[in-house]
């Protein structure tokens, strides 16, 4: 009889080193005891090779894994539960020793395993079209995120997640099946154009108290979920749709010329951001009147109009064409199309005058190249017709003037 209760001792206390729900009974010095074999026996100071550290820590032999078929609750309760332990061995052992080093070890294995049996990695495709979204699988492993769908962090070293190559928009493998917004890019494709009224707010009783995207319940006062609006829409978002995001607004710097960043949802973050280049801003029709008042507007409409002039120059030269100067503009391609659209990020540069500076430049380069560099091109200068004095004039300079019927250059 006495045997028999040993043996059982010994096995309770060989299969859950961990357990120490009976050291309740016994007196300080037994638990102490106790502890000290149990720690002894699991982190075995044998380190003859790099198995042995591993049947050590008890990994060997993985008494957690996955059984066939589906997993039951209790095995992700008994990792709980271990690691648990762990975390309060790990502050009991002296710090810095190898068995405190050994029980970290421990750990993280535990917490890895953990993970796997909540989010299990499957062999996933590589490229998945959801909703006009087109999904391409991640490899950064490091770089830290946040899913678009769930707000949870993504967590790429154990996860399998993807970001949309048409508008970036980053989720789980497992929330992709949930994605009920489609993608903005085919919205910017079809439908390129701005919201220009100012926050045009329609109320939480017309959105029926709900998410404007999700449908979720919401409300001022923060109950089942906090109401937050977006100022590009004017509508109310959840917090899981609305992050707190802020944007330049359009219609803002258009009747105002306002640049304040304000707060936007994330579908209309992601679609101000592809917007952001496209010229899709005609000035003249929206608020003329702007031009009146913004000084550095009239600068850039001028010179936008000098380097139009300029353009029938570059195209029947030859050294200009082979010197590709109008690829000094690529990245304003509407430039050289035409002097009256705009894009929100031309306004932008405006404001901050940078778009100034760089088109002063380009217009110096492109000026000194017809008048000074080429023969060519200074052979299509004019004379005033009217006094028949003074030095070449061409169409783009400052004391000049242009018939609009037959192109004839006069001093002004």
């Amino acid at each position: 009889m006495e045997y028999d209760e040993k043996l059982a001792h010994f096995r309770q206390t060989r299969l859950n080193p961990f357990d120490r729900g009976e050291e309740e009974d016994q007196p300080e010095g037994g638990k102490a005891t106790q502890q000290h074999e149990a720690s002894a026996e699991l982190f075995s100071e044998t380190k003859t090779h790099s198995s042995d550290r591993t049947m050590d820590l008890g990994l060997a032999e993985d008494h957690f894994s996955r059984p066939v078929g589906s997993f039951v609750a209790s095995d992700i309760e008994q990792l709980k539960l271990a690691i648990e332990e762990c975390k309060k061995l790990i502050l009991e052992l002296p710090e810095h020793s190898e068995r405190q080093k050994d029980t970290v070890v421990k750990l993280i294995h535990l917490r890895l395993k953990l993970q796997e049996l909540k989010d299990p990695e499957e062999d996933e495709p590589n490229l998945r079209v959801i909703l006009e979204h087109r999904f391409s699988k991640e490899k950064s492993k490091s770089v830290k995120q946040t899913c678009d769908k769930c707000s949870t962090i993504i967590w790429g070293l154990i996860q399998t997640w993807y970001t949309c190559t048409g508008c970036y928009y980053r989720c789980h493998s497992k929330c992709m099946n949930q994605i009920t917004k489609p993608c903005v890019r085919s919205k910017v494709s079809h439908q390129s154009e701005y919201e220009l009224s100012i926050c045009p707010e329609i109320g939480l009783d017309r959105q029926d108290y709900r998410c404007a995207e999700c449908r979720t319940p919401i409300s001022l006062r923060g109950v089942p979920s906090e109401a937050r609006q977006c100022d590009y829409t004017g509508q109310y978002y959840c917090s899981t749709c609305h992050w707190n995001d802020t944007a330049i607004i359009p219609a803002r710097v258009i009747h105002n010329w306002e640049f304040e960043p304000r707060k936007v949802c994330r579908s209309s973050m992601r679609y101000l951001t592809l917007m952001m280049p496209r010229p899709v801003l005609k000035m003249k029709e929206i608020n003329p009147l702007l031009f009146n008042f913004v000084e550095e507007l009239v600068e850039i409409r001028k010179l936008r109009h000098d380097i139009l002039l300029m353009k029938p120059y570059f195209i029947t030269c030859k050294e200009a064409m082979e010197a590709r100067l109008l690829l000094q503009l690529q990245d304003r391609q509407h430039f050289v199309e035409n002097d009256d659209m705009y894009s929100l990020q031309d306004l932008i540069d405006i404001s901050t005058g940078r778009l100034s500076c760089s088109l002063t430049e380009i217009h110096t380069t492109f000026a000194k190249h017809i008048k000074l560099d080429c023969e060519r091109c200074q052979a299509k200068g004019f004379v005033c017709e009217l006094c028949k004095e003074g030095d070449v004039l061409f169409p783009f300079d400052s004391h000049t003037s242009v018939c609009h019927e037959c192109s004839a250059v006069f001093h002004r």
